[in-house]
């Protein structure tokens, strides 16, 4: 009977604890998605890339995939030439269960030096580094607004 006792007290602490890591990495990856909002708005260039890993691929709208560090800065560095300000913000997390890997979905706004507004959605895949910090190792993003000369978008979408 004790033994019985013992198993079941040892499984219920097993599965907090893989509860608490759960929300704590969950916690860490939004920490750090908001942290890097802010790098980017303040313009700084060095600490907005360093959100990525060294291998990360970056997918941006009608342009070709970005696949290396020099490329990832040189989008950046465009972006950031063109803005006035930018901010993103975390609406959804998803971990994996190994605790190493989770994705974010959120919404983002941007203003462009000429006064032109954007506003969209992202999607990043983090990973945890060896040294325990988190990075982003693919980053897609897209405007909700329409593109020039394409119908204004319902929202809706047609099963077929």
């Amino acid at each position: 009977m004790k033994t019985r006792q013992f198993v079941l007290v040892v499984c219920a602490l097993v599965g907090l604890t893989s509860a608490l890591a759960a929300d704590v990495n969950e916690n860490a990856i939004r920490d750090a998605d908001a942290q890097w909002s802010k790098v980017a708005a303040a313009k700084d260039l060095d600490k907005t890339v360093a959100f990525y890993t060294d291998d990360a691929v970056v997918l941006p709208p009608n342009q070709a995939a970005v696949m290396t560090k020099d490329g990832i800065r040189n989008l950046w560095k465009g972006f950031l030439d063109s803005l006035t300000d930018i901010r993103w913000k975390t609406t959804r997390v998803e971990m994996a269960k190994s605790g190493d890997m989770g994705y974010l979905i959120g919404t983002y706004e941007m203003t462009l030096k000429d006064g032109t507004k954007d506003r969209g959605k992202y999607c990043e895949v983090w990973k945890k580094q060896a040294d325990g910090k988190w990075k982003v190792s693919a980053d897609m993003f897209s405007s909700d607004l329409s593109a020039p000369g394409a119908p204004a978008s319902t929202g809706a979408t047609e099963k077929k």
